[in-house]
């Protein structure tokens, strides 16, 4: 399915008399003349499969026809001296297969246009706020800015009309996402070849993303969690800036990212290349629910469900290790929710209690945070949910204690 059949199905779910606009973005000062790393707007990328900042989407639908545009910057000889070449008129039709191409100045004049020219009931931008006190993005400024001229017009939010359509990934965006799966395999390979203790969480983290780059991957799907011994009990621990000591565990949540789509993978390994007893144990539990999670993922399910059955199975199994009294005492070492979908965002787009269909892809990834004996483990497969089950995206990605030893032996 391409770009062309992601905004047909948009078209399809949108009443008559719509706009939509959606903006790439703008990058964002970090100071002076430098810059952020520019991420395009994810329902842009979506509906366009362009990246390019600056640029913009505008469609119109109506009971006779569905108008749809790009509006890029004009290619300039001095800017491209300085940041490189800048797409051309053609090579945005290729991609995003519109024909209707302007340069971006003729943005405002054509939205003027469409509201002289047709009737339009309700008009879409992307609203997403994840945080209330989150900066404002660009495109619910303009959002903004386009309801002080026409306040009349009811404004909706593209990010959940897009959700629907996102959850359930076509055969183009699961290829991207087994590649992103493929590549992190191989870089967590080559950690666990490399790792031993005494080396920094940052030249682990080093090795795993100097692989991904070397094979391919522009970027991460997000910053490399590699957190030794008690860092690896926080969630999204990020510094990544102590040493790795010899007897503990190194947790790795990371994920190599191709042609805008990501992986979710986390790994924990020994720094010595050998499980202690007592690792091996709440290993092997963690292992237990990963396990189940994977068996137990089919379509109508929810990922509530699939959190109720690995705090079922940590639960009863911290019971028997006398860590707690009883299984509903289990949110004192895990605290975080099994699933999520992945796509083009990390944590991608749903709509809360949405039940798992075919092509839905989703994170596995149960998980025990000892901080007292600084044992901090989670174990995350991808997951493509199919007809009547799932398959293991990561399933060549090596997760048994015995073939992690092996391997680690090995080099």
């Amino acid at each position: 399915m391409s770009f062309t059949e992601h905004r047909k199905k948009l078209y399809e779910s949108i009443p008559v008399n719509s706009l939509v606009v959606s903006y790439a973005g703008v990058p964002i000062h970090t100071n002076e003349d430098d810059y952020y790393s520019f991420e395009v707007n994810s329902q842009y990328f979506y509906l366009t499969g362009l990246e390019r900042e600056g640029t913009a989407f505008l469609a119109l639908k109506t009971e006779e026809k569905t108008i749809e545009m790009l509006f890029i910057e004009e290619p300039d000889e001095f800017n491209e001296r300085w940041t490189g070449k800048m797409p051309t008129k053609e090579e945005v039709r290729e991609i995003s297969g519109i024909e209707t191409v302007q340069y971006v100045d003729a943005l405002d004049g054509m939205i003027g246009r469409f509201m002289g020219r047709y009737r339009v009931d309700q008009v879409y931008f992307d609203l997403f706020r994840c945080q209330m006190n989150d900066l404002p993005d660009y495109n619910f400024v303009k959002a903004q800015e386009f309801m002080k001229l026409y306040p009349a017009v009811l404004l909706k939010d593209l990010h959940t009309a897009t959700a629907p359509l996102r959850e359930v990934k076509d055969a183009e965006e699961v290829d991207k996402v087994r590649k992103a799966v493929d590549i992190t395999r191989q870089g967590l390979e080559y950690v666990m070849k490399n790792l031993k203790p005494g080396m920094m969480e940052y030249q682990v983290q080093a090795d795993f993303e100097y692989t991904c780059r070397r094979l391919g991957a522009k970027k991460q799907a997000f910053p490399t969690i590699a957190g030794s011994g008690l860092n690896g009990c926080m969630m999204h621990y990020g510094t990544n800036h102590c040493e790795v000591k010899d007897g503990t565990l190194i947790l790795l949540d990371l994920g190599a990212k191709i042609e805008n789509y990501c992986s979710d993978i986390t790994r924990t390994y020994p720094a010595n290349g050998k499980f202690t007893p007592r690792q091996r144990e709440v290993y092997k539990l963690v292992l237990k629910a990963n396990r189940a999670v994977a068996a137990a993922a089919k379509p109508g399910m929810t990922t509530k469900d699939l959190n109720d059955l690995t705090k079922d199975i940590l639960g009863e199994g911290l019971v028997e290790m006398g860590l707690i009294e009883k299984k509903e005492e289990v949110g004192k070492y895990y605290m975080h929710g099994v699933s999520h979908p992945i796509g083009i965002d990390v944590h991608d787009i749903s709509l809360a209690g949405d039940r798992l269909q075919p092509g839905w892809i989703i994170s596995d990834e149960p998980g025990l945070y000892i901080d007292e004996e600084a044992i901090g483990i989670r174990i995350e497969d991808d997951l493509l949910i199919t007809e009547d089950g799932c398959e293991v995206l990561s399933a060549a990605i090596i997760r048994e204690p015995d073939e992690i030893e092996a391997f680690m032996a090995d080099r």
